[in-house]
């Protein structure tokens, strides 16, 4: 009988540490990661679907003391794909960060020839 097995985090770009993050909001992202590795489909408030990004994209909404962090991930069938983590100011997600996430994920995909199995 084969155990299931969690998927693995591809790292784009960003990293989850103590500091910027506070140890609590560290600890939240870490879990909510996990989650989503073992197959649960988040909804609001830790997650909700960034379609303007690509398909089966979503931001990660980690609240800390003094500000607020997001974690745009995409779920493919091998992987959870980090496209970018970033302190969010306003309540749009910033046009920079939708085109470098939309970036690195093609990028991503034309090194793993992902595009042409999706």
């Amino acid at each position: 009988m084969a155990l299931f097995s969690d998927k693995p985090l591809v790292w784009l770009h960003g990293e989850i540490k103590t500091p910027p993050f506070s140890q609590e909001a560290r600890l939240e992202a870490g879990f909510l990661l996990r989650q989503v590795q073992q197959g649960v489909l988040l909804a609001l408030p830790h997650s909700r679907p960034m379609p303007g990004i690509g398909s089966h994209c979503h931001e990660l909404r980690i609240e800390d003391q003094n500000r607020t962090w997001r974690i745009i991930y995409r779920i493919d069938p091998d992987a959870i794909i980090i496209a970018e983590v970033f302190s969010k100011k306003t309540k749009k997600t910033p046009s920079e960060v939708i085109t470098t996430s939309q970036k690195r994920l093609k990028a991503y995909d034309g090194l793993t020839r992902r595009g042409s199995r999706r």
